[in-house]
């Protein structure tokens, strides 16, 4: 009988689809479907297909590298690597202090991952610095949900309900692109006898489905929901009795949308008065409705507001915290959720404590067994904090990331790490970033170690190893432990702080969670193994009863002190950087399916390389005309802040006063070369989704 494998889950996004991985000849490692996952039901992309591509050390790190004398990186061995960080981190702390060093994390690192290095920057390095390329992800989400109902989880409900609810309005996010099976609850929402409303600057594969696609001007989600809440209200469609009992903040929120009357939000995003009629009854006639939010309205300077404004829209209506309603976030990284809930985000502790909190800093304080006011307070944001590099912040230790891709104004990002006295890397893959460094080391993958991670649903979920790694290759875990033991010493961070076996560390995880928002101290790794994830909170049972977990919040009331859901008054505010005569274009950025991020490991896969083999620039046939440009034209986009060239990409699919990029590709066509970096007031994002710029022709 064939063997069935080893389970576990697909390495990027945040879907974390189940899979099982099986050994064939040669070594070879194959992937095999799990149909009885629910997540994915079996279905996978291309991405999750080709994952073990990656494994192969003809594509990957095998050794550690150490930048030489003349300059260049040559193999070294493990003794030599860690010496040289422990020396290089420990002599930037020596003599400009522990907020001279900084770390910066990844959303693809597991739970265990996250918070050792949580951890070990608060204890061992004694640094405030430390943040995550998450903050590029959710954030404003986040700040969002945890303003509105007190708690932020992705989903606040299991994909499952997503086919069972009467409409979905699908805002600034495109999952036949970003997470293909995650289209099937789209699919059967609409057998069902669902209605899909989505909303894009651009008629994505996505927005084919929809029943209803409105394609706002970038930058104006949040006077569509204004203007969708006030024709609400003056319908008569607010739910009144769900308002007044489970709701404050209602009358001043109700006035800031009545000041976005229908035929002025008209002329704001471009979506006409008769559309915006459609959805709101699309929207409300249904005895259920989710309104599910993605990058696009999330990365902008007025992200949070954005949100907020979306929230406001279920709130009115009744569509939160009851069965098959609701508001959620398509979180993107594989682990996004986890990844800020455990202590790499830079006001955050483990449980998705607030840093500032004085109990919850004595709670984590007494896990890890060190005095409270020894932690240091909240440093930067992830922008902020890649800005201050070569200045304030000498040397970096960076895990699980490539900013020199990924960062907004990244040109200028790649300068402010170029002018670093110190760096270090830890990767799978020779990134752009880890090019820079003056160590490399190269660190396991997702099949090759044991971890958790927690998908959008806030499901926590246990990957598998599956097969050793190469020679020469260590985990994340073991660096940890390694650079503890030469830089621990007077802050109490010794090598047995930082243990090397995951389960250790998870064990660590949950006393630390317990009592936070992000309680996981009811899960354990045989728990994990015996079911298909466990939704948090899940607090320890008392008296050894086991906690179900928790697939649905907020159904008997909200995670705010009263019970009861926020509103927010919000009004439309224009972006950061608005089109003019020298740059008169919106640009917005994005992804396509067969690469992913930053495309630092996708685009070592030879079958997703050719199915997408570098940028372009995606524009309307009318500006086309007006360039006097044709199809595979090389193009010059222009920005305030630099220049990406690709080949156009001429399609009806777009507005006209818009182009769009992918940023997975770096050299002459990187997108995020162009990008704003604006910063949202509360959720420190910066604005990816819109900024201004000029179309040129450039030379072939």
């Amino acid at each position: 009988m064939e063997s069935p494998g080893t389970p576990t889950h697909c390495p990027y996004c945040a879907l974390q689809c189940g899979m099982s991985l099986v050994s064939g000849a040669g070594g070879a490692v194959g992937v095999r479907e799990r149909a009885d996952f629910p997540v994915n039901r079996g279905a996978l992309c291309g991405k999750g297909r080709t994952a073990p591509a990656v494994l192969s050390s003809d594509v990957r790190l095998t050794s550690p590298l150490v930048r030489s004398a003349e300059g260049v990186l040559v193999p070294a061995s493990w003794e030599e690597a860690l010496d040289r960080v422990a020396e290089g981190l420990g002599r930037t702390r020596a003599q400009y202090g522990a907020d001279a060093v900084a770390v910066f994390g990844g959303g693809g690192l597991t739970n265990e991952k996250a918070y050792g290095l949580g951890k070990f920057a608060r204890v061992v390095l004694g640094t405030s610095q430390i943040d995550y390329n998450g903050r590029f992800c959710m954030s404003s989400a986040a700040a969002a949900g945890v303003r509105a109902f007190g708690l932020d989880r992705g989903l606040p409900f299991p994909l499952e309900d997503i086919p069972r609810t009467g409409c979905v309005i699908l805002v600034g996010a495109n999952p036949a692109e970003t997470m293909p099976p995650f289209l099937r609850y789209l699919t059967e929402l609409r057998e069902n006898g669902g209605t899909l409303i989505v909303v894009d600057p651009r008629r994505t594969r996505t927005a084919e489905q929809a029943d209803l696609h409105l394609a706002p001007r970038p930058g104006t989600d949040l006077a569509l929901a204004l203007g969708l809440l006030h024709l609400v209200v003056a319908e008569g469609r607010t739910d009144e009795a769900y308002v007044r009992e489970r709701t404050v903040g209602w009358e001043e929120t109700r006035a800031a949308a009545m000041a976005h009357w229908p035929e002025y939000v008209e002329r704001i995003t471009g979506v006409s008065v008769p559309e915006l009629r459609e959805a709101v009854r699309l929207f409300c006639e249904p005895e259920a409705a989710m309104v599910l939010t993605a990058r696009g309205p999330e990365q902008q300077s007025k992200g949070t507001d954005t949100v907020g404004a979306w929230i406001n829209l279920c709130l009115a209506t009744g569509r939160a915290g009851r069965p098959l309603s609701g508001y959620g976030c398509l979180t993107g990284q594989g682990n996004g959720q986890g990844g800020r809930e455990h202590g790499q985000k830079a006001d955050q502790l483990p449980g998705y404590r607030e840093l500032t909190d004085p109990a919850a800093r004595a709670h984590v304080a007494g896990v890890w067994g060190v005095d409270p006011d020894s932690l240091p307070g909240p440093g930067r944001s992830a922008y902020e904090l890649l800005d201050a590099l070569g200045t304030d912040i000498r040397s970096l230790l960076l895990m699980g990331s490539n900013p020199v891709v990924s960062a907004p104004r990244a040109a200028h990002v790649e300068e402010r790490i170029r002018s670093l006295d110190f760096l270090a890397v830890c990767d799978v893959v020779l990134s752009e970033t880890a090019a820079l460094a003056d160590v490399v080391l190269p660190v396991t993958q997702w099949a090759e170690e044991t971890g958790t991670t927690t998908n959008l649903e806030g499901r926590v979920l246990l990957r598998r190893r599956a097969l050793a790694p190469p020679e020469g290759v260590r985990s994340d875990l073991e660096v940890l432990h390694g650079l503890a033991a030469r830089l621990g010493g007077t802050r109490g961070g010794s090598e047995k702080g930082f243990p090397t076996e995951p389960e250790e560390v998870f064990e660590e995880l949950r006393r630390a969670s317990a009592g936070g928002p992000a309680d996981y101290s009811g899960i354990g790794y045989r728990r994990l193994a015996a079911e298909d994830g466990v939704f948090w909170p899940c607090p320890a049972g008392a008296g050894g009863a086991v906690h179900p977990g928790t697939p649905r919040l907020f159904l008997d009331r909200f995670a705010t002190g009263d019970g009861r859901a926020r509103f927010t008054p919000v009004s439309h505010r224009a972006s950061a950087e608005e089109p003019d005569e020298e740059y008169p274009v919106l640009l917005t950025t994005g992804r396509v399916v067969a690469q992913y991020q930053s495309g630092a490991q996708t685009r070592r896969v030879e079958e997703l390389n050719a199915a997408a083999p570098g940028p372009f620039v995606e524009l309307h046939p009318r500006l086309a005309q007006r360039l006097g440009a044709a199809e595979g034209d090389p193009l010059a986009v222009v920005s305030r802040r630099g220049r990406a060239v690709a080949p156009a990409r001429i399609t009806a699919a777009i507005r006209p006063d818009t182009v769009f990029m992918p940023f997975h590709w770096a050299g002459e066509g990187r997108a995020n070369t162009l990008t704003h970096p604006a910063l949202d007031p509360v959720s420190r994002m910066p604005e990816f989704k819109v900024c201004a710029v000029r179309v040129e022709r450039a030379a072939p």
